[in-house]
C-alpha cells in the first residue's frame, strides 16, 4: 500500500501476512523485492519530468535481516536535471516495525528523452 508519494520520496508498506509468507514464516524475500521494484517505479514516474520516460536497467538488492513483521518501505531519488539519456538510482531500505533495515535495494533506472511524433 502506498502512504506517501512526492518528487524524489515514496513510502508503501506490506504487511505480514500468509500470502506472502515463505516456508519459515518470515515475508518470502520476492515479496519484499516487488515492494522495492514498486516504490522505484512508482516514484520514478513522479518524479521524471513529462518530457522523459524510464525503464529499468538492474536491481541490486541486499537481504540484512529476516523480515518477521508488516515492512515498511522508503525510496528516494536524486532530482533530475540532465536532459540527455542518463542512469538514476532509486535507493530503496525496508525495515520492520521495530525499525530495522531489513532489506536494502539500489534500483538504476535508464532515463531519455520521450521520442516526438514525426509529421
Amino acid at each position: 500500500m502506498l502512504d506517501e508519494l512526492e518528487v524524489g520520496h515514496a513510502v508503501a508498506r506490506i504487511k505480514k501476512r500468509r500470502a506472502v509468507q515463505n516456508h519459515i514464516g518470515t515475508v518470502h524475500v520476492i515479496a519484499i523485492a516487488n515492494l522495492c521494484e514498486f516504490i522505484a517505479g512508482t516514484l520514478t514516474e513522479a518524479s521524471v519530468p513529462g518530457s522523459m520516460r524510464w525503464i529499468p536497467r538492474g536491481m541490486n538488492i541486499q537481504y540484512l535481516a529476516k523480515a518477521a513483521t508488516d515492512l515498511r518501505a522508503t525510496g528516494t531519488l536524486p532530482a533530475i536535471t540532465a536532459r540527455e539519456p542518463h542512469d538514476v538510482v532509486v535507493s530503496v531500505d525496508v525495515l520492520d516495525s521495530a525499525g530495522t533495515v531489513v532489506v536494502h535495494a539500489d534500483i538504476t533506472m535508464y532515463i531519455t528523452p520521450r521520442k516526438t511524433a514525426q509529421s
